[in-house]
This record gives C-alpha cells, structure tokens and sequence, in this order.
C-alpha cells in the first residue's frame, strides 16, 4: 500500500515567493489593490460610491469640451475596425497608424515616427533596439552590445526596466537629477563609441523642467545621440509665449530621438518614439515591443491624429489650461505653500516624512480630494510629496477648496 498523498495548493507552491507576506504586510489598500471607478475619470471621478475633486488626472485638458471625441473614436471604429488583429509584423498597420505616425513626426520635428500601444513599451523599446544584437541572414545584422546608457537618474521606471540586464557600471551610468555638469563628468570618463544619453522633459515625480539645452551642448561636446522623454511636454510646450520655449524648440531641433505619450495632453493611451528614419525603421524590428504585441487601437490612432490637430490649430486650449494651473500655484505661494520652483503644469508639494504624506492622502479621500502621493520607494524615504494635476474642469471653487483643505492639514501635523 503506497502512502496517500495531498498534492499541494497553489498557495503553498508559491510560498518561496512570499506574496502573502509582503501584502499582509503591507497596511495600504491602495498601494497594491486600486479602487474600482465608476463612470468617465475627468475633474471629479466616482470611487466607493463617492464623487471625489480628482487631482490624479494625467489626462488634464478636458478635451472633449473642445474636441467630438467620443464621436471620432466611434467613427474611427466603423472604418476601421477595432484591432489590428496582430503584431505589426504579421499583420501590418492600419491606416490611422500611419497617418498618426506621420503627424507625430511632423510635429516633433524628425523624419520618422513608430508608435506603440503605451508609453511604457515606447521607452523599453527604445532601449532594446539601441542596444541589442541580431543576426538575420548573411550582411543583415546589427551588433550593438556595446552601447552605453548614461541617464539621469530620475528618469522613468520604463527606462530603468529598459536597461535591466545591462551591466551597471559598465552599460550604464547615471548622473544626477537636472545636473548638466555632473552628466558632463559622467561623459567625460566614459570610453567608447556609442553612448545614449536619455533624459526627461518635465519629470513625473517633481514636476521640473531638465536643463535641455545645457544637455544636448553635452551630447554634442562628447559625440553622443540623445533621447527625450517628452511625455509630459508633448503638444503643452512649444510656442514662444509659453514656458520653456527654448527648451522645447531645442527638444524639436536637436535632440536626435523623442518619446512622446498620447495619454497626457492628447488623453487617450499609446506612445511613439521620433527620430531618424533609418533609425525607426529599423526599431520596427529591434525594438521588440512593436513586433511581438499589438498596437494602439485603430480608433484611437484616428483620434489621437484629429486631436493633435486640433491642439495645433487652437492654441488658446493648451494657453487658457496653463494660465488655470499657474493660478493654483500662485495662490499656493502666496498662502505660504512651496512647490518644486518651476512653471510647469504639475503642482508638486513637498512633504517630507512619508507617514505625514500618507495621512494627508487618507484625509484628503475624507474630506471629498483625491490627491496623489508620492513616497518611497517612488522617491527616496522621507522626502514625500504630492503630485498635483490641475484640471481644465476644476472650478475655482474647487480648487480653491482643496488649497484651504492642504493649509488646514499642514497645521494640523505642524508641517
């Protein structure tokens, strides 16, 4: 007679992993288990049952004021489906891509655009063509093993994971957050032949602008080809009577690659990378992240390329939401409240000790806010903040609620 035996549970071959710990151990809901949200995410969003003032929104414009957009996306549906049914190289693009593609390239001013179904696989992408090695036939190859990243060290996550199995130190240097001169020490004592240089236009975390001229001098000094991550400035920044116009009209003329977010100003979802178009043509099969998944929806790429359009041709859209952001930051200054020193759109608020900053979140969600809060590991321990995005559907009696809510709050921990 053979013993019997109890084959084990999922939970028991996965107890090496420790899971159950780290989420019992873990005493912030919302950190691991988003809440469930009802109806359409704009100035206010309905958690729990409850309307909350929703500074979270990284889609900030209130587009759909100004642009059908509801309306092109189903017309973009109708004619032309709602997937491309595979990967771009076994079933190719449709369409929208194309002409998305086109006007992304147009308006960043590089020869050639690649999108992708997010942001995220935009950069990992990025990162993988520049630097992998393939072997396709006879003369058809590319040996780029020996890149060299150096990136500030506050770029995003999707760079980071991008250039995880490459060898610090030897792959990859970081220099410190917005500081030319030590990215000109880093570049200085780096030797060799092709060094990539990745930096951020307006940072998720802080809300500053990177020096961008004094880093693409840099770039040029040394011989090394840039990217900008120009997310969270893409079709917000530019024309002269704006903020960081010289930065902006650099990013367009110099820098060689740029990533930019559809999910930001343009409030929908997918990435793209510009530059060269030897370059993007070849990240059509180098990156990874194109080849091996789908890409934006049809009807989204439709109406990405009409809202950028209409972005183009109105300014008055992008300049009324800026003068509305910079309003909330004047009365936050002149109430006493600091912010990051500088004039972008996102409102970051330094805290300091993480416990603080996650009492403040829980009161704001009671008190009828919801404003985010960065803290480690998303920054470094007890330097916490929160990261505010003024809507263009905030009333003034909103926002003007929130700054009485956050100076109540600041007394009431002696911040």
């Amino acid at each position: 007679m053979t013993a019997s035996h109890t084959p084990a549970t999922s939970v028991d071959r996965l107890a090496p992993w420790a899971f159950a710990a780290f989420v019992e151990a873990n005493t912030h809901d919302t950190s691991y288990r988003p809440p469930v949200v009802d109806g359409p995410v704009g100035p206010t969003i309905i958690r729990n049952g409850r309307e909350l003032v929703n500074f979270a929104s990284i889609s900030f414009l209130d587009l759909e004021r100004h642009v059908p957009v509801r309306l092109l996306f189903a017309e973009g549906a109708l004619a032309h489906g709602l997937s491309t049914s595979g990967s771009r190289m076994t079933q190719g693009i449709c369409r929208p891509h194309q002409v998305l593609e086109e006007t992304i390239a147009h308006h960043t001013g590089k020869e050639r655009a690649i999108s992708f179904a997010t942001g995220l696989l935009a950069n990992i992408g990025f990162v993988h063509a520049m630097s992998s090695s393939a072997h396709f036939d006879a003369g058809i190859e590319v040996r780029n093993h020996d890149t060299v990243f150096v990136v500030d060290r506050d770029v995003h996550w999707s760079i980071w994971k991008g250039l995880q199995g490459l060898d610090y130190g030897r792959n990859v240097h970081a220099f410190r957050h917005n500081d030319a001169g030590d990215l000109a020490r880093v570049l200085g004592r780096v030797r060799a032949r092709k060094i990539v240089v990745i930096a951020e236009s307006i940072y998720s975390a802080d809300g500053t602008m990177a020096p961008i001229v004094e880093i693409l001098d840099e770039c040029d000094r040394h011989g090394a080809v840039s990217m900008i991550d120009d997310a969270n400035g893409f079709m917000v920044y530019g024309p002269e009577s704006r903020p960081y116009a010289r930065e902006a009209a650099a990013i367009r003329q110099r820098a060689d690659f740029v990533m930019v977010s559809l999910s930001k100003a343009i409030g929908l979802e997918g990435g793209a990378i510009a530059g060269p178009a030897s370059a993007i043509d070849a990240f059509e099969l180098l990156s990874g992240t194109s080849m091996f998944t789908a890409a934006i929806q049809p009807p989204t790429a439709h109406t990405a390329k009409h809202t950028i359009d209409v972005l183009a041709a109105n300014p008055g859209i992008v300049d009324d939401y800026l003068a509305h952001a910079a309003r909330l930051r004047r009365q936050m200054h002149e109430a006493g409240t600091a912010t990051t020193p500088t004039e972008s759109y996102m409102l970051s608020v330094p805290i300091g000790n993480d416990a603080a900053a996650l009492q403040m979140r829980e009161w704001f969600i009671e008190d009828g806010y919801l404003v985010p809060v960065f803290s480690y590991p998303a920054v470094s321990r007890n330097q916490a903040l929160l990261r505010l995005f003024p809507h263009e559907g905030h009333t003034e009696e909103q926002m003007d609620g929130f700054l009485h809510t956050l100076l109540a709050y600041r007394r009431r921990l002696g911040l």
